[in-house]
């Protein structure tokens, strides 16, 4: 019989081990795919092995590390978060035309406080998705959503288009998890069952992966998209203007049409190459209407691809308290919707806010060079666990823990279905949702006084 000898005994100079942790089905927040199947390993407050998780995801975990920053700067000077709470609330309260803008990389909780903050200040709530997905969220509103989620497109979906988006750089996952290659319950083959379909102005590595590449022209989806739905509805096409235009012979895009036509479940999945493009919220209304003139053959739907972490999350939660996803005004007692008018990029660059609540976002990184002049002129509060463009910046820069790696809460996928995060450790600093509160707080105290209850 064999034996094992005990281990040896430690001796009290020895150096402590780090404790080691595995977290399982934790959530990615680093694209909208959101996967929730990551195995974490963790070890001395330092995720070391992520399995599952693609490339972006392993340097979302990996390069995960807390900063040795102050709680909070006021004016660039250290200050805690009590004395930064106190100047954000004073901020915030005093403002003449404040907005709120960001929002996409945090929880669900966290939005709802900074909704409610922008509702007492009478300002403006803005989220990312007006740099980005907006124009698809004006669309719904006009033509409406045949919509679906991830679930079905794996189980279900044997035709699709990606439209103005390349996923196999952007959400790698979607091809392998979600969209081209998974095995269904009614694909059992999983890619040799699919058909897919890319359009795009370049040749992408997402190319490499599509049976068929349409290469549209620059500038002209929103002529493509309704020249498909001529063909769709048998509606007469002129071959030499839609290929002049497009650069795609009627030949072929009446083959793609026909294939669509004669699948049992087709989804068209878009992305900004779509919506940012000569047309916007128009290309929009057109794919989405295209999806729902097939549904007159067979069952097709549509879907944009969303980018950041949580986005999908923030139209959701604007949307539940305002009626509207993005560029909401609020100063009147009651919400009103105006892209162009009320949001963020556009407010600053006409530089007529007078304080920022920036959350979770940069705008110092990507906005306009006058929209980012304006902003690093006016009193502004920034939440981030980094140290931002914005947040150097800033009047009021809070230190934050990151959500699904620190923080727990809730999240939505890019198909908007809620997914709940398994944070892998704890942080030092606070979360987004507990900074806001207490700021709502503080605002709701100097509105109704000390001793008033909220």
């Amino acid at each position: 019989m064999s034996t094992v000898a005990p281990p040896p005994q430690e001796s009290s100079d020895s150096p402590a081990v780090p404790e080691l942790k595995v977290v399982t089905d934790a959530t990615c927040t680093f694209c909208g795919c959101v996967c929730d199947d990551m195995e974490l390993t963790v070890q001395d407050n330092k995720i070391t092995k992520a399995k599952n998780a693609c490339v972006l995801g392993k340097a979302w975990f990996l390069n995960h590390h807390i900063e040795d920053r102050p709680e909070a700067t006021i004016e660039g000077q250290p200050a805690s978060y009590e004395q930064a709470i106190e100047r954000a609330a004073e901020i915030l309260s005093n403002a003449i035309y404040p907005i709120t803008y960001g929002l996409s990389d945090t929880t669900c909780e966290a939005q709802r406080v900074a909704v409610a903050i922008s509702d007492w200040i009478g300002g403006c709530v803005d989220t990312t998705t007006s740099v980005c997905h907006g124009p698809s969220g004006i669309a719904f509103q006009e033509v409406g959503e045949v919509t679906c989620t991830l679930g079905e497109i794996k189980n279900r979906a044997d035709y699709i288009v990606f439209w103005g988006g390349n996923p196999a750089e952007s959400h790698p996952r979607h091809f392998t998890r979600y969209s081209l290659m998974p095995k269904g319950q009614f694909l059992p083959n999983g890619r040799k069952d699919r058909t897919a379909v890319l359009i795009d102005v370049r040749k992408t590595k997402s190319a490499k992966a599509a049976d068929i590449f349409l290469q549209v022209k620059p500038r002209s989806d929103f002529e493509l998209a309704w020249a498909m739905r001529a063909i769709a509805m048998g509606v007469e096409v002129d071959a030499t203007t839609i290929e002049n235009k497009t650069g795609i012979s009627l030949e072929k895009l009446t083959e793609v049409v026909e294939g669509m036509k004669a699948a049992k479940f087709g989804v068209i999945l878009f992305g900004m190459g779509l919506t940012m493009t000569r047309g916007k919220h128009l290309n929009s209304e057109a794919v989405l209407s295209l999806a729902r003139d097939l549904n007159k053959y067979t069952r097709w739907t549509a879907k944009p691809m969303r980018g950041h972490g949580n986005v999908t999350g923030a139209d959701n939660v604007v949307t539940w308290q305002t009626g509207y996803p993005f560029g909401v005004h609020l100063g009147r007692g009651y919400p009103r919707f105006n892209p162009g008018e009320w949001t963020s990029s556009d407010l600053l660059a006409r530089g007529e806010a007078d304080a920022a609540l920036i959350i979770a976002s940069d705008p110092m990184s990507n906005f306009s060079q006058p929209a980012r002049d304006h902003l690093a002129k006016i009193n502004s509060v920034v939440l981030d666990p980094k140290l931002s463009e914005t947040a150097k910046v800033a009047t009021v820069a809070f230190t934050t823990s990151t959500y699904g790696i620190n923080t727990g809460g809730t999240v939505y996928r890019m198909d908007d279905v809620p997914i709940p995060l398994r944070p892998a450790f704890d942080s030092p600093y606070k979360s987004d949702y507990e900074i806001l509160k207490a700021i709502e707080k503080r605002i709701r105290e100097k509105q109704l006084g000390s001793n008033a209850s909220w």
